[in-house]
């Protein structure tokens, strides 16, 4: 290593040789030995915790290539000269550091003295724009202003005012089409309107009026153009089969809103759908439908029940087909009321037909066919009475009364025709047949009875109803049956007449046994024919008694009283008396059954 003069001194090959000993025995002089020192620090070094001397031997083992006396005695010389050239070139790089520093500086010392013109500018420039600064600022400030008010204005407009594609929907051409988009606009009309009362309980009450009353005026532009072409609409509603659209729909729900023009355009509907009414009841009488299928109504004129029926079946098909379309036209509409508009309208539009209906019916009802299909033509009329009512209910007063008319027309010239029947029976009264049976007259008016009463069990009348009428016509067939029997068997004796009433009786007992509501009345024929038969056995008792002889022997019996004493103590009532008698009695019985034999 080297030592303080710079020189490298040589090291020993052995420490005793150069007085170092690591035994005990070592003296003070060697260990105040400089080098001696030196040699213990260095071996005594730990170079794996020194890096710093790891570092240093590594860098010596990249030029400390040859080991050799000359190298180890140059090895000083040779890391000053390596540190020197090192120094060196760090000074050569420093030099150009500097020297780019030193320009970086003027380079930066330029720049420092033009912000420092530049800032003494701008604060003379601001000092000379202060003013212009502060209205600057003021400006902006009112520009944020009028921005947040233009929003505001526009969102005022979009809540407030229609735009001019929805103002032009709304007015419209005169003719013009109706769409969706302009319920849209309408809608968007009566919101406005409602949301504007909100202005009028702030201070913008004006602004609130004025809107309020723009969209009013709207409004009523947009129900009279609405109004207009719903009327033109139903106009063209004059086809048999109606279809109405989902926008004229619409538009019914809208007019709910104005009671006027929704009363106007339903008059309007139910006046185009009378006149097609009407056109397809004259074309079923006397055209038939398309094709010739079905046959005109009038060619079955000829048959009166027929007649009748498929005319009254026509109606209730149109009176059924006529409500659904209201109530397809009306589907929407929420307003109260609706049902009995519907039946109103259905009234009107029907009311057309009852003239030639009435005629036509009159003219079968009078023509009179007949009791039984008078009879049948009544219930008819009543069932459809009742299924029409139930259709339309109680408004549409017109048709209900023309059939009704017809119904009680029918009913009387029916009564009418029994009471005409009844009388003959009573002018010219039959006597009674020989066999005691039932007459002629009364088994044709029994065959009427039958008849009538079939086609009344037959009916579709309401129960109730036919009850009545049922009364009615056992009143008028009955009691004069029962009254010409009477005057009939009077020149008769009394078994013969009970004989005679008592077939007569049976005989209607038995008609009146197959129908319904005949209890009370078969309950009344019973009473009599147990009468009759009463008095029949009567006088057969009474005949044969007086034929034996007994007659004075059974009134004996009945009038005698237990304080008379006894029956055999009386005259002719002994045993031989009786036994004789009930013999004369034996023989009469028999000669009365051969004679009948």
């Amino acid at each position: 290593m080297a030592d303080a003069s710079g020189e490298v001194a040589p090291v020993p090959s052995s420490g005793p040789a150069n007085g170092l000993s690591n035994g005990a025995g070592a003296t003070p002089t060697q260990s105040n030995n400089p080098l001696s020192r030196k040699l213990h620090k260095i071996l005594e070094t730990r170079l794996d915790n020194d890096k710093e001397m790891l570092e240093a031997l590594k860098a010596l083992s990249t030029f400390f290539v040859e080991n050799s006396l000359r190298t180890r005695r140059n090895l000083r010389g040779d890391i000053e000269r390596r540190s020197l050239a090192i120094n060196e070139e760090f000074v050569n790089i420093f030099k150009d550091v500097k020297e780019e520093l030193e320009s970086i500086n003027e380079d930066v010392q330029a720049m420092s003295n033009c912000c420092q013109d530049m800032t003494s500018r701008l604060q003379a420039a601001k000092e000379q724009t202060q003013d212009l600064i502060i209205k600057t600022t003021k400006l902006q400030a009112e520009s944020q202003r009028l921005e947040i008010r233009a929003q505001v204005a526009d969102a005022f407009l979009s809540k407030f005012q229609l735009t001019s594609d929805e103002m032009g929907l709304l007015r419209g051409t005169r003719g013009g089409p109706i769409t969706e988009d302009f319920f849209k606009a309408l809608g968007r009309v009566k919101q406005i309107h409602n949301d504007v009362k909100v202005l009028l309980r702030t201070n913008q009450q004006t602004a609130g009026l004025e809107i309020m009353e723009q969209m009013a005026l709207l409004q009523e532009t947009a129900y009279e153009r609405l109004y207009r072409w719903a009327q033109s609409e139903c106009r063209t509603l004059t086809q048999e089969s109606c279809d109405v659209s989902a926008v004229l729909t619409q538009a019914m729900e809208a007019l709910q809103d104005r009671p006027v023009l929704y009363k106007y355009t339903l008059d309007e509907f139910g006046t185009a759908r009378r006149s097609t009414v009407v056109r397809g009841f004259i074309d079923a009488l006397t055209r038939g439908g398309p094709g010739g299928t079905p046959r005109p109504i009038e060619m079955h004129s000829h048959d009166p029940l027929r007649y009748v029926g498929d005319m009254l079946a026509w109606l209730h098909q149109a009176t059924a087909s006529e409500k659904e379309h209201l109530e397809a036209l009306l589907k929407h509409v929420t307003a109260q009321g609706v049902e009995e508009n519907i039946q109103e309208v259905v009234g009107h539009i029907t009311e057309g037909v009852c003239r030639p209906l009435k005629v036509r019916i009159e003219q079968v009802i009078l023509a009179e066919p007949g009791a039984v299909l008078l009879y049948k033509i009544s219930n008819l009329l009543k069932f459809y009475h009742h299924t029409i009512s139930g259709i339309v209910g109680n408004s549409a007063a017109t048709l209900l009364t023309t059939i009704e008319e017809m119904h009680l027309l029918s009913k009387k010239i029916f009564f009418n025709s029994l009471s005409l029947h009844a009388s003959k029976l009573m002018d010219k009264v039959e006597l009674p047949p020989p066999d005691l049976g039932p007459s002629s007259a009364l088994n044709q008016t029994l065959t009427l009875l039958r008849e009538v009463l079939a086609s009344h069990d037959s009916s579709v009348v309401p129960l109730d109803a036919r009850q009545a009428d049922f009364v009615q016509v056992l009143s008028c067939v009955l009691d004069p049956l029962l009254q010409m029997c009477t005057v009939s068997a009077s020149n008769l004796g009394t078994a013969d007449m009970a004989t005679f009433m008592v077939n007569s009786l049976y005989m209607m007992k038995t008609t009146l046994a197959l129908f319904e509501f005949t209890d009370r009345r078969l309950e009344m024929l019973q009473f009599q024919i147990e009468a009759h038969l009463d008095t029949l056995i009567n006088e057969q008792a009474s005949y044969v008694l007086t034929r034996v002889g007994l007659s004075y022997i059974y009134n004996t019996v009945q009038q005698h009283k237990p304080e008379q004493g006894s029956l055999a103590s009386l005259p002719n009532l002994d045993s031989v008396a009786l036994k004789a008698a009930m013999g004369a009695d034996c023989k009469a019985v028999y000669r009365t059954g051969l004679q009948s034999l």
